[in-house]
């Protein structure tokens, strides 16, 4: 089969195209043809080998590499003990996360892939809109039941709002009831809009705190050093929930009674269930910024490195017939 795999940790162009052998399903999974694959951030942290943490910190990174814990395909093999499947199920699935960082196989015409970590594609969307939903459709989904549930009535400020999170953020926050304002690029509104938010706040040119205020929670899909400009439009007593690591000043924080935690993704085949359902009937759409071919994941990784992304990037992965 073919499969993607990096040999050395580095820039997207150690994305290689090769020919391997076909993995088999052991005991409690499946193997599936994949038909497309997501590109998550974790993705493209190990192929570099995540230059973002400080030496001593970083995880290694098992080479021959390859990258994709979403994937949407066609259950073709099933392992000992699993009853929940059969050959010719349609799946999607975030595989293996994060007992396997980064590195879960996806990218690959054949993936082996746990029995519980996977759903019924949404019968509605295609294989490549399907691949776009486990790794960004459960973080929202998590991070919204477990992490920080919001109520009727709050509001609700999503940075980064039209990536792959934040647009499941967004859907799954106005269905709960609350006021939602996303914040993202010029070229998103009428999307976001589209999606349901209540009120729109293009960072290029409008300072966020200067117009949003008493912000109940704020969702932080972005991160990074200048989160602390976000935390004025946070109400004395709010919540701070970040996606990913950022500078929010945590002393001004604390002197304001801000709650500020985040958590971390995980596998979840029954969650993942009740999010497709939501899909199946219409309630949650799944956004796809721009699709390439399996051969060409060198490219969607530098696409990814550029940002300003609408839903997500996806590979597509083609058979012979």
């Amino acid at each position: 089969m073919k499969s993607i795999r990096v040999h050395h940790v580095g820039s997207p162009h150690e994305l290689q195209l090769e020919e391997v052998e076909r993995p088999e399903a052991g005991a409690g999974e499946v193997l599936v043809e994949v038909h497309a694959a997501g590109v998550n951030p974790p993705d493209l942290y190990a192929r570099a080998g995540y230059p973002q943490i400080p030496a001593d910190f970083r995880p290694p990174v098992p080479l021959p590499l390859t990258p994709g814990t979403d994937v949407s395909g066609v259950v073709v093999g099933v392992g000992g003990g699993v009853t929940s499947w059969a050959e010719g199920d349609e799946v999607l699935g975030l595989l293996r996360f994060p007992t396997v960082t980064g590195s879960g196989r996806g990218y690959a015409q054949y993936t082996t892939a746990p029995a519980g970590d996977l759903a019924r594609k949404p019968a509605g969307i295609d294989h490549v809109h399907a691949a776009a939903v486990p790794m960004a459709g459960l973080t929202a989904w998590q991070f919204l039941a477990d992490i920080a549930p919001v109520s009727p009535g709050e509001t609700v400020l999503v940075n980064g709002a039209a990536g792959g999170v934040g647009h499941f953020l967004v859907q799954l926050a106005r269905r709960a009831g609350a006021r939602v304002i996303a914040v993202a690029s010029t070229r998103h509104e009428a999307f976001l809009r589209g999606l349901g938010a209540d009120e729109y706040i293009d960072y290029t040119t409008t300072r966020v705190a200067d117009v949003a205020k008493e912000v109940d929670v704020l969702f932080d899909t972005v991160g990074g050093p200048h989160g602390h400009l976000l935390t004025p439009a946070i109400r004395d007593g709010g919540r701070l929930v970040p996606i990913f690591f950022g500078d929010y000043h945590d002393d001004e924080l604390a002197r304001r009674g801000v709650r500020h935690g985040g958590g971390q993704v995980r596998s979840h085949g029954g969650q993942l269930a009740e999010l497709v359902a939501l899909i199946d009937e219409g309630e949650i759409r799944v956004a796809v910024d721009e699709v390439f071919p399996l051969a060409e994941a060198w490219r969607a990784h530098e696409r990814a490195e550029r940002g300003h992304i609408q839903g997500k990037i996806v590979l597509r992965v083609d058979h012979p017939s």
